[in-house]
Protein backbone atom coordinates (compact mmCIF):
# COMPACT_ATOMS: atom_id res chain seq x y z
CA UNK A 1 0.00 0.00 0.00
CA UNK A 2 1.21 3.50 -0.77
CA UNK A 3 0.00 6.98 0.13
CA UNK A 4 0.24 10.41 -1.46
CA UNK A 5 2.32 13.06 0.29
CA UNK A 6 2.47 16.69 -0.85
CA UNK A 7 4.92 19.28 0.44
CA UNK A 8 4.47 23.05 0.34
CA UNK A 9 7.02 25.65 1.39
CA UNK A 10 5.62 28.47 3.54
CA UNK A 11 4.72 31.80 1.94
CA UNK A 12 7.54 34.39 1.84
CA UNK A 13 8.65 36.39 4.86
CA UNK A 14 10.50 39.70 4.94
CA UNK A 15 13.73 37.78 5.53
CA UNK A 16 13.07 35.81 2.35
CA UNK A 17 12.67 39.09 0.46
CA UNK A 18 15.99 40.26 1.96
CA UNK A 19 17.60 36.87 1.11
CA UNK A 20 18.55 36.27 4.75
CA UNK A 21 18.95 32.73 6.07
CA UNK A 22 16.13 31.98 8.51
CA UNK A 23 16.70 28.42 9.69
CA UNK A 24 15.22 27.97 13.16
CA UNK A 25 14.74 31.72 13.67
CA UNK A 26 10.99 32.10 14.08
CA UNK A 27 10.06 34.79 11.55
CA UNK A 28 6.34 35.23 10.85
CA UNK A 29 4.83 35.85 7.43
CA UNK A 30 3.95 39.50 7.93
CA UNK A 31 1.21 41.29 5.93
CA UNK A 32 2.69 40.71 2.48
CA UNK A 33 3.35 37.02 3.13
CA UNK A 34 -0.24 36.54 4.28
CA UNK A 35 -1.48 38.16 1.06
CA UNK A 36 0.66 35.77 -0.98
CA UNK A 37 -0.56 32.73 0.97
CA UNK A 38 -4.18 33.86 0.52
CA UNK A 39 -3.62 34.00 -3.26
CA UNK A 40 -2.68 30.31 -3.35
CA UNK A 41 -5.06 27.41 -3.63
CA UNK A 42 -4.39 23.68 -3.67
CA UNK A 43 -6.17 20.78 -5.40
CA UNK A 44 -9.60 20.27 -3.86
CA UNK A 45 -8.84 16.68 -2.85
CA UNK A 46 -6.02 17.85 -0.58
CA UNK A 47 -8.51 19.54 1.73
CA UNK A 48 -9.58 16.03 2.80
CA UNK A 49 -6.01 15.00 3.64
CA UNK A 50 -4.32 15.33 6.99
CA UNK A 51 -2.16 18.46 7.25
CA UNK A 52 1.14 18.48 9.13
CA UNK A 53 3.10 21.66 9.68
CA UNK A 54 6.47 22.75 10.97
CA UNK A 55 6.22 24.36 14.43
CA UNK A 56 7.72 27.60 13.09
CA UNK A 57 5.14 30.38 12.78
CA UNK A 58 5.69 31.09 9.08
CA UNK A 59 4.69 27.50 8.25
CA UNK A 60 1.82 27.36 10.76
CA UNK A 61 0.39 30.62 9.39
CA UNK A 62 0.62 29.33 5.81
CA UNK A 63 -1.11 26.08 6.77
CA UNK A 64 -3.93 27.96 8.53
CA UNK A 65 -4.52 30.18 5.48
CA UNK A 66 -4.41 27.33 2.93
CA UNK A 67 -6.45 24.88 4.99
CA UNK A 68 -8.85 26.95 7.13
CA UNK A 69 -11.16 23.99 7.80
CA UNK A 70 -8.42 21.57 8.86
CA UNK A 71 -6.66 21.47 12.21
CA UNK A 72 -3.00 21.11 11.26
CA UNK A 73 -0.83 18.75 13.29
CA UNK A 74 2.39 20.34 14.58
CA UNK A 75 5.29 18.11 13.51
CA UNK A 76 8.71 19.04 14.99
CA UNK A 77 10.60 17.06 12.34
CA UNK A 78 9.29 19.41 9.64
CA UNK A 79 11.17 22.37 11.17
CA UNK A 80 13.67 24.14 8.96
CA UNK A 81 17.29 23.07 8.80
CA UNK A 82 19.38 24.99 11.33
CA UNK A 83 21.82 27.45 9.79
CA UNK A 84 23.49 27.99 13.17
CA UNK A 85 25.72 31.06 13.30
CA UNK A 86 24.68 32.09 9.79
CA UNK A 87 21.02 32.77 10.58
CA UNK A 88 19.99 36.34 9.81
CA UNK A 89 22.76 36.77 7.22
CA UNK A 90 22.70 36.45 3.43
CA UNK A 91 24.71 33.80 1.61
CA UNK A 92 26.06 36.48 -0.70
CA UNK A 93 27.50 38.45 2.22
CA UNK A 94 28.87 35.29 3.81
CA UNK A 95 30.62 34.28 0.58
CA UNK A 96 32.20 37.72 0.23
CA UNK A 97 33.41 38.02 3.83
CA UNK A 98 37.23 38.02 4.24
CA UNK A 99 38.53 34.51 4.87
CA UNK A 100 35.10 33.02 4.17
CA UNK A 101 34.75 29.26 3.82
CA UNK A 102 31.09 29.51 2.73
CA UNK A 103 31.68 28.25 -0.80
CA UNK A 104 33.75 25.27 0.32
CA UNK A 105 31.04 24.36 2.82
CA UNK A 106 28.36 24.66 0.12
CA UNK A 107 30.35 22.35 -2.16
CA UNK A 108 29.82 19.51 0.35
CA UNK A 109 26.26 19.02 -0.85
CA UNK A 110 24.32 16.78 1.54
CA UNK A 111 27.08 17.29 4.11
CA UNK A 112 26.96 21.10 3.96
CA UNK A 113 26.73 22.53 7.46
CA UNK A 114 26.86 26.14 8.62
CA UNK A 115 28.89 26.71 11.81
CA UNK A 116 26.86 25.20 14.68
CA UNK A 117 24.15 24.26 12.18
CA UNK A 118 22.62 21.15 10.67
CA UNK A 119 23.31 19.34 7.39
CA UNK A 120 20.79 18.27 4.72
CA UNK A 121 21.77 14.67 5.45
CA UNK A 122 20.73 15.19 9.06
CA UNK A 123 17.42 16.64 7.86
CA UNK A 124 16.92 13.47 5.81
CA UNK A 125 17.67 11.38 8.91
CA UNK A 126 14.78 13.00 10.78
CA UNK A 127 12.46 12.86 7.77
CA UNK A 128 12.84 9.10 7.19
CA UNK A 129 11.05 7.94 10.37
CA UNK A 130 8.35 10.57 9.87
CA UNK A 131 7.71 9.36 6.31
CA UNK A 132 7.66 5.74 7.49
CA UNK A 133 5.12 6.64 10.17
CA UNK A 134 2.91 8.47 7.69
CA UNK A 135 3.02 5.48 5.35
CA UNK A 136 2.16 3.08 8.19
CA UNK A 137 -0.79 5.25 9.26
CA UNK A 138 -2.09 5.05 5.69
CA UNK A 139 -3.56 8.55 5.23
CA UNK A 140 -2.64 10.95 2.43
CA UNK A 141 -0.94 14.03 3.84
CA UNK A 142 0.12 17.58 3.08
CA UNK A 143 3.32 18.81 4.73
CA UNK A 144 3.75 22.57 5.17
CA UNK A 145 7.42 23.14 5.73
CA UNK A 146 10.56 24.91 4.48
CA UNK A 147 12.94 25.11 1.53
CA UNK A 148 15.75 22.96 2.95
CA UNK A 149 13.28 20.30 4.12
CA UNK A 150 11.63 20.27 0.70
CA UNK A 151 15.03 19.84 -0.97
CA UNK A 152 15.99 17.06 1.45
CA UNK A 153 12.79 15.18 0.60
CA UNK A 154 13.41 15.66 -3.12
CA UNK A 155 16.95 14.35 -2.67
CA UNK A 156 15.62 11.26 -0.88
CA UNK A 157 13.34 10.57 -3.83
CA UNK A 158 15.98 11.10 -6.53
CA UNK A 159 19.36 10.28 -5.00
CA UNK A 160 20.49 13.86 -5.68
CA UNK A 161 23.65 14.55 -3.67
CA UNK A 162 23.25 18.36 -3.78
CA UNK A 163 26.75 18.76 -5.19
CA UNK A 164 25.34 20.04 -8.47
CA UNK A 165 22.11 21.66 -9.62
CA UNK A 166 19.00 19.53 -9.03
CA UNK A 167 17.65 17.53 -11.98
CA UNK A 168 14.47 19.65 -11.67
CA UNK A 169 14.38 23.06 -9.98
CA UNK A 170 11.82 23.24 -7.16
CA UNK A 171 10.11 26.55 -7.75
CA UNK A 172 8.83 28.84 -5.00
CA UNK A 173 5.06 29.12 -4.64
CA UNK A 174 4.51 25.62 -6.01
CA UNK A 175 3.54 22.32 -4.40
CA UNK A 176 5.32 19.01 -4.93
CA UNK A 177 3.61 15.62 -4.81
CA UNK A 178 5.27 12.35 -3.83
CA UNK A 179 4.11 8.79 -3.29
CA UNK A 180 5.34 6.94 -0.21
CA UNK A 181 5.67 3.16 -0.35
CA UNK A 182 4.86 0.96 2.64
CA UNK A 183 8.27 1.73 4.17
CA UNK A 184 7.94 5.49 3.64
CA UNK A 185 10.37 5.74 0.71
CA UNK A 186 9.31 8.70 -1.49
CA UNK A 187 8.88 8.65 -5.25
CA UNK A 188 8.06 11.71 -7.35
CA UNK A 189 4.51 11.97 -8.69
CA UNK A 190 4.52 15.60 -9.84
CA UNK A 191 6.72 18.63 -9.14
CA UNK A 192 6.01 22.35 -9.32
CA UNK A 193 2.22 22.11 -9.11
CA UNK A 194 0.73 25.55 -9.72
CA UNK A 195 -1.02 27.08 -6.68
CA UNK A 196 -1.88 30.52 -8.07
CA UNK A 197 -5.64 30.06 -8.23
CA UNK A 198 -7.90 27.73 -10.14
CA UNK A 199 -7.83 24.63 -7.96
CA UNK A 200 -10.70 25.49 -5.61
Amino acid sequence: MSIQCAIIRHAPTQWNVEKRLQGRTDIGLGPQGRIVAASWSVPTAWHQWRVLTSPLSRARETAAILFPDVVAEIEPDLREMSFGDWEGQSLEALREAPGSDAESREALGLDFRAPNGESPREVQARLRPLLARLAAEGRDAVLVSHKAVQRALYALATGWEMTEKPPTKLRDGRAHLFQLNAGGVPEIVELNIEMAGGHG
